[in-house]
């Protein structure tokens, strides 16, 4: 049902009993002090954006029912995020969704060819809160967002204007990111968007279905094996390796990806701006603890960034230049 403002307000005598954005602050636990806005829509989602670190998503429920992944880590918050070796499984929270970038996609490494510096696990990006934040509603559409800079003295200085828009009367959820060059310098860039799904949305229930005509090359030979299972799901398995696949989106493929759980009878989509994302990752565990299928609209593979200028898979910002990224998040009951 979609109401006009004047029957909205024949109907109820305050907007918030239908739809809403809350701005709360945690008070304990690891991510103490966070910032977040809650969302809710009168077309059933409730989510949590985390403007402490990188304006990503944190839990989502849809109807009712959680969607995403959450780590044994829980919420985290820039305090605890230390771009370190070997820090990043200690802190990472998982969510609905989780930003990779700016300089680095994949396995920590230290560029040799490139800056010689460090990269850790997945870049820097997530462990940065915003700044100019907004949230406010038009009875229309919830708009959440904010600034986000990655930036090192002598090197790089990125913005990444964020803008969330969310219908109120529907299960949608759109994203852009600007990200600029702030320097007269041009820097290679990186990034993936780490959509998250979790139990009890993914189960042996849950399918798959990726982009028609999509050419997938697994990461391992393990994952090589399992191919044939890419696009199904199995209950948890102790100790069972993870599966990775890179699945290339065509000049013929449409960029949409559909989740669909058969016994919940509720289907989620990700669709993505191809032109400025044109790989799709594919994070598969079915390890009992670690039970998720993550789905990753990106620049490049996520092979690092010593890896991906190799392959000549790192995008280049001239210097004040912008580029907008665009993800579409969308649910339904089937």
């Amino acid at each position: 049902m979609h109401l006009n403002s004047k029957d909205l307000y024949r109907y109820t005598g305050n907007e918030s009993q239908l739809f809403g954005v809350r701005r709360l602050i945690i008070d304990e636990g690891n991510a103490r002090g966070a910032v977040i806005y809650n969302v809710t829509t009168a077309g059933g989602l409730d989510f949590d954006i985390l403007a402490d670190t990188g304006l990503d998503m944190g839990r989502l429920k849809f109807c009712g029912v959680n969607i995403n992944y959450m780590t044994k880590n829980g919420y985290d918050s820039p305090a605890r995020f230390l771009p370190v070796p070997d820090n990043f499984d200690h802190t990472f929270p998982g969510g609905m969704l989780y930003t990779c970038g700016l300089l680095n996609v994949g396995p920590q490494c230290t560029d040799t060819r490139g800056d010689n510096e460090f990269h850790p696990l997945h870049g820097r990006y997530h462990g940065n809160s915003a700044s100019n934040l907004f949230a406010y509603s038009d009875n229309e559409n919830i708009y959440v967002g904010g600034e986000v800079r990655e930036t090192e003295q002598w090197r790089h200085a990125f913005s990444i204007k964020r803008k969330y828009k969310i219908p109120v009367w529907s299960s949608e959820i759109f994203i852009e990111d600007e990200i600029k060059n702030l320097t007269p310098n041009k820097f290679e860039y990186s990034i993936l968007y780490h959509v998250n799904f979790g139990w009890p949305f993914l189960s042996e229930r849950t399918r798959l279905i990726l982009p028609a005509g999509c050419e997938t090359k697994p990461r391992t030979d393990y994952a090589r094996d399992k191919i044939s299972s890419q696009c199904i799901f199995s209950q948890p398995i102790d100790n069972e390796p993870e599966c990775v696949y890179f699945n290339e989106t065509g000049n013929n493929c449409e960029p949409k990806a559909e989740i669909i759980n058969d016994e919940l009878k509720i289907t989620a989509s990700l669709e993505w701006s191809k032109d400025t994302l044109p790989r799709l990752s594919q994070w598969k565990s079915m390890r009992s603890g670690e039970y998720v299928l993550g789905l990753e609209p990106s620049t490049c593979y996520t092979m690092g960034r010593s890896d991906e200028r190799e392959h000549g898979e790192l995008r280049i910002l001239e210097g004040f230049g912008v580029v907008k990224n665009n993800i579409k998040l969308s649910f339904k009951r089937v």
